[in-house]
């Protein structure tokens, strides 16, 4: 297996965690919702996997390219 970085696209605060660690998901499932200038944009799966960390918590500033969450893929 190996390890995909989720990134943020933009910066904004999470305002909601949709996935869970241990969690398996497909490519494009929303892992986050991140609020920016009012609007919500969703950070999805880049592939199929398992979901091994999710960084942030709701309520958290996060920067673009910050690390949201960790997926180990097959």
């Amino acid at each position: 297996m190996k390890s995909v970085s989720i990134k943020s696209e933009i910066t904004g605060t999470v305002c909601s965690i949709v996935a869970a660690v241990g969690q398996q998901v497909e490519e494009d499932d929303i892992i986050v919702l991140i609020e920016s200038m009012k609007m919500e944009i969703p950070a999805q799966a880049p592939c199929a996997g398992i979901i091994t960390q999710i960084l942030p918590q709701e309520g958290d500033l996060i920067n673009e390219d910050d690390v949201i969450a960790i997926i180990e893929a097959p």
